[in-house]
């Protein structure tokens, strides 16, 4: 977080007027939050406290052109809402929202106490406990959600989860491997197919906080009404890519991808885990190869030989699919020599 206070820009202050937060005329100090690629993130000092307020972007900040709906900010807001009613404190509360700009407002949860599980990872801070917590929260809300018929109509997202996942993720990369083209765009017609649950979208270290009360959710502009196994292949795909990133802690991290999977399967009740789990496995190689070849690379992979070991490893398992978990960490392992 930069030290500077500044004025925040009209495009954040006007929103929380619109919103209540603010009164009329009235300006506030704030701080800009980095780590987003896909909006503005404010920290704004109220005089009842301090808030978080973020805005939508229309075109996100990566090197390739990618677009997505503004409006995706409303079923973030939606997603906050009904992850809290199956597990409180699975996410901020949410304090206010401003359909017009795409921009809402909620509790601001201090780095002190809520660190980023992403930066613990850099450190080589593996802890398999607080992954099996991850999932047990992740599997909850999925499980409430997908016995609740009502949730469906409230996520018609189909179009903004195609343009901000599927496609810089997938069908990105197939453009990057055509002879990889027909299993990703299977992939693509598998996870469209398998509508169960409500879907975060972006479970990925950098959007869960380490908090005292257990693991919190941010971010969830991709949420959607569909194939859970999306959310479980994608986080599991971030701990076995940290393995690049800090490879002293690698059989930490391999550790944490057991205890995630291991913890998410037993709470799935909507349908049975091992159907779930050949999905994610199967999904798994192609997130896997996206994180070099897509729309959105991992910023900490660099190197050309580390790139190679990532898509050696992806291709071999889309070559050969996998209906375990076990089967993709096993080929991983494999590759690292561990």
């Amino acid at each position: 977080m930069p030290s500077d206070r500044a004025e925040p820009p009209p495009d954040i202050l006007g929103p929380l007027r619109r919103m209540g937060l603010l009164a009329p005329g009235a300006t506030a100090a704030g701080e800009p939050l980095t780590g987003g690629v896909s909006s503005d993130i404010w920290r704004i000092d109220l005089p009842q406290g301090p808030i978080c307020v973020k805005r939508a972007l229309a075109k996100l900040r990566v090197a390739a052109d990618w677009q997505a709906p503004v409006e995706r900010n409303q079923y973030e807001a939606s997603w906050m809402r009904r992850a809290n009613a199956a597990v409180p404190g699975a996410a901020p509360a949410l304090l206010g929202q401003d359909t017009a700009s795409g921009a809402l407002a909620m509790q601001y949860l201090p780095p002190a106490d809520h660190p980023l599980w992403k930066n613990q990872l850099r450190d080589g801070h593996a802890d398999p406990a607080f992954a099996a917590a991850v999932a047990e929260r992740l599997v909850r809300i999925h499980a409430a959600t997908a016995a609740d018929p009502t949730v469906a109509a409230e996520f018609p997202t189909d179009a903004i989860f195609h343009a901000i996942r599927l496609e810089p993720y997938l069908l990105a990369t197939a453009r990057a491997h055509p002879d990889l083209a027909p299993r990703l765009a299977a992939l693509v017609a598998t996870t469209q197919a398998n509508k169960r649950a409500l879907v975060h979208g972006d479970v990925s270290p950098k959007n869960i906080l380490a908090g005292p009360a257990g693991p919190v959710f941010l971010d969830a502009e991709c949420a959607w009404w569909g194939d859970p196994a999306f959310d479980l292949a994608f986080c599991l795909n971030h701990l076995l890519l940290k393995c690049v990133w800090t490879p002293a802690a690698t059989s930490g991290f391999l550790g944490c991808f057991d205890a995630l999977g291991r913890a998410y399967l037993a709470g799935v009740t909507w349908e049975p885990p091992s159907d779930l789990e050949a999905r994610a496995a199967r999904l798994l190689p192609g997130l896997f190869l996206a994180r070099v070849d897509g729309k959105s690379p991992v910023e900490y992979i660099t190197a050309a030989a580390d790139k190679e070991r990532v898509r050696r490893t992806a291709r071999a398992l889309l070559g050969d699919p996998p209906d375990r978990l076990a089967d993709v960490r096993q080929t991983w392992s494999k590759e690292l020599g561990v």
